[in-house]
């Protein structure tokens, strides 16, 4: 599969040729456009159970899209929700973790399902569950705001705000804390962030959607007719 992002990075989509018979899967919704050839099967993606604990736990659909080309070549384009970047994270039989909402496309080999995460996301704010993807082939991570590549080497710290950390490979240790006190982080406007310990790849968004909502909601009229 050949994968070309195209308008990076505030409103990337990916562009997808596909080989006869060769398939790819995607998260509902995330289809933007394909040629006629190409044929969609839906499924819950590994089953009920599996399809019920990625929807709930992990943040994303209860359905999965696997896109095939028939009768020759075909293409595809997804593209994201949020405006954005996209990266094609190549794997090579390892495990890789994903927020909530950046998982976009991904090769057939490649398995995507919630895992648990403990306190160290819950206190994050994103959830109990985190995405592990594992296999060999292209995964598509997805991000608010432009992606930024951090790699870090075996015993290299570095803290992330949780907003802004998109996915990281197994050998990243992370841990959750707020800043500072309580009165701080609730006047600071930052709240949690992230101790990530290499060896690893971390990929990091430019924006937050948990800071722009906060700028956002407040702004919003209200209705102050009473009942």
């Amino acid at each position: 599969m050949d994968i070309d992002i195209t308008s990076r990075p505030g409103y990337a989509a990916a562009v997808c040729t596909l080989s006869p018979g060769e398939s790819v899967k995607a998260e509902g919704g995330a289809m933007m456009a394909m040629s006629s050839n190409v044929e969609i099967q839906t499924s819950t993606g590994g089953g009920m159970l599996k399809g019920l604990r990625r929807a709930v736990l992990g943040g994303e659909s209860f359905f999965v899209n696997t896109f095939t080309a028939q009768g020759g070549p075909g293409t595809i384009t997804f593209a994201p929700v949020l405006p954005g970047d996209i990266v094609t994270w190549t794997l090579s039989g390892e495990t890789v973790f994903l927020q909530s909402g950046a998982y976009l496309a991904a090769g057939s080999e490649i398995e995507v399902d919630s895992k648990w995460g403990g306190a160290k996301t819950f206190f994050g704010g994103e959830g109990l569950f985190m995405l592990r993807c594992t296999g060999t082939g292209p995964l598509l991570v997805a991000s608010y705001g432009a992606i930024e590549t951090m790699d870090l080497a075996p015993g290299e710290r570095h803290v992330v705000d949780t907003g802004h950390l998109v996915g990281w490979s197994e050998g990243v240790d992370f841990k959750v804390r707020k800043v500072g006190g309580w009165k701080s982080t609730l006047l600071s406007g930052e709240g949690f962030v992230v101790d990530l310990t290499g060896p690893g790849r971390v990929y990091l968004q430019t924006r937050s959607q948990d800071a722009f909502l906060g700028w956002l909601i407040p702004k919003l009229p209200r209705d102050t007719s009473s009942n």
